[in-house]
């Protein structure tokens, strides 16, 4: 770039590096010079000493009603910064109509690239003058350059050419905004009022990842609890894009934020999402809700309550799909989406079970641990009957058979058993007439398939057995006639003894007593 001449900036230089610019920017009319003078007004405007000039100013200008003494410098300051803004509202509403003329003509568009660049830079300009300056966030708000951004924004969403100074210049005006709201309720008001949702309907499904994550950043900084009802009642296809996004760019941080921060705290929506999404999207959904529940942070109250909500639909939801993962002991490469999801609805109760203030629902939830036991028993058998995803492989690698769907399946089924029997009384003995403690024993075998296989199978024993002398009995039972493997006991650190002639199961560890 040319470098400015250093006339202007000589006459004007005390008001500030910006308004001298400012100065050359409006005494030239050439596009290809005005784009130099808004690029050095934007490089300024990336410098927080720059920014803050308009505050100072209109921090002094609230004293000068108390004291006379104001000095004139900072007034005009303050003034001379509303007047970037006022300039850029002028160039942007100018280059409006051009981008105007060119969706109703289409000859017009061979002509735009200047207006679209002009364009581009006035944005960056907004979006680097809004970072940490309320004061300006304010002033461009008042000066209506929201409701222009909007406008332009529209005019881009139908504008149909192949250019990437189109594509910037949208990217741009979604960047002013989401500066414009963070931090800034009154802002928030406005880009909500004037956005949601036709806003994020459409850029979220762009085909430009850049725009769709600009769109999540600003929907995660205009949400709220309140806003999220809009969510709720009416608009629910915005969630369901979120959903969407975060399963095409994982490694966008917005939509994860969303999910994560928002949608996962409306049990309602939640349930509503579920019924809509496509298999791969449930599965997204399900692994944010491991995410949470294993996070570093502990669940809030406001998240147990809601996750007490998903702890019915997970657990509802498994009850009725579990028998599809049945299909993947005949299905061939391309596995069955619906016992993909099925699996990870498993996983997921796995985690919530493993929470204190939800595993007492889940103990409680009708039917479940049935259906535990019930799924173990077939997926056993079926991997008993002929070579399959629930066969047993013995040391095939370190970490599993990475392309068996069902790796970690039967590991997760004894975990869960172990973790809906821990100090209950009443589940303990359902396994027992379920006949599932010789089920357990029978898995403990090494499968490269299901890591951690003999360490839940020990979990779950030792949890129906705690002082639970009628499961005791019966696993020495099994011993005695040989019904279970002396071998597994012993790497149970269990073993059977003879005490006052009846068979006992003790533990060989020190520590307290299962009794």
């Amino acid at each position: 770039m040319a470098a400015p001449s250093e006339e202007p900036a000589r006459a004007v230089f005390s008001s500030g590096p910006v308004e001298a610019v400012l100065l050359a920017l409006e005494a030239d009319d050439e596009p290809g010079k005005r784009l130099e003078w808004l690029r050095e007004i934007m490089e300024l405007l990336r410098e927080q000493q720059h920014r803050l000039l308009a505050v100072k100013g209109g921090e002094r200008e609230k004293k000068g009603r108390k004291e006379k003494n104001v000095e004139s410098n900072l007034t005009e300051r303050e003034t001379v910064s509303e007047r970037v803004f006022q300039s850029i509202q002028q160039i942007l509403v100018k280059s409006s109509h051009e981008v105007e003329l060119a969706c109703q003509e289409e000859s017009h568009r061979g002509h735009l690239e200047p207006q679209l660049k002009l364009i581009a830079e006035c944005f960056r300009c907004l979006r680097n003058a809004c970072v940490q300056c309320p004061g300006n966030q304010g002033m461009i708000r008042n000066l209506n350059l929201i409701d222009t951004t909007m406008h332009l924004i529209g005019l881009f969403q139908k504008l149909d050419v192949d250019q990437e100074s189109h594509l910037t210049a949208f990217r741009c005006g979604l960047q002013f905004l989401g500066n414009i709201a963070a931090g800034n309720e009154a802002s928030q008001k406005v880009i909500w009022k004037d956005t949601f949702p036709d806003l994020f309907l459409y850029c979220l499904q762009h085909p430009d990842e850049k725009v769709v994550a600009y769109a999540s950043m600003i929907l995660f900084t205009c949400l709220s609890t309140e806003r999220l009802k809009d969510l709720e009642t009416q608009n629910l296809n915005v969630a369901l894009r979120v959903i969407e996004a975060h399963r095409k760019h994982p490694e966008s941080e917005w939509a994860f934020l969303i999910i994560s921060d928002y949608l996962l705290k409306s049990p309602e929506l939640v349930k509503s999402m579920y019924s809509k999404l496509s298999h791969p999207e449930r599965v997204s959904l399900l692994d944010l809700m491991i995410a949470k529940l294993v996070g570093d942070e502990p669940l809030i109250r406001e998240d147990l309550n809601a996750f007490l909500n998903h702890a019915e639909l997970v657990a509802s939801i498994f009850q009725k799909k579990s028998k599809s993962v049945l299909k993947l002991a005949s299905t061939g490469p391309d596995n069955d989406e619906e016992a993909l999801t099925t699996i990870r609805l498993l996983h997921v109760l796995c985690e919530m079970t493993a929470n204190c203030d939800l595993l007492g629902s889940l103990q409680a939830f009708p039917g479940l641990l049935e259906t535990v036991v019930e799924i173990l028993q077939l997926t056993h058998l079926a991997g008993k009957k002929s070579p399959n995803v629930f066969t047993a492989m013995s040391c095939i690698r370190g970490d599993g058979d990475i392309s068996n769907p069902a790796v970690g399946f039967k590991s997760h089924l004894i975990r869960l058993i172990g973790n809906l029997c821990y100090k209950n009384t009443k589940n303990q003995d359902k396994v027992y007439d379920l006949d599932g403690i010789p089920l357990i024993l029978d898995n403990c075998s090494l499968d490269d398939n299901n890591p951690f296989l003999n360490q839940w199978a020990v979990y779950a024993i030792r949890n129906l057995t705690e002082h639970n002398k009628r499961n005791q009995e019966l696993i020495a039972k099994l011993e005695d006639h040989g019904l279970a493997d002396t071998s597994v006991l012993k790497k149970m650190g269990l073993e059977v003894e003879q005490r006052d002639g009846k068979l006992t199961l003790r533990s060989t560890r020190k520590g307290p007593s299962w009794t």
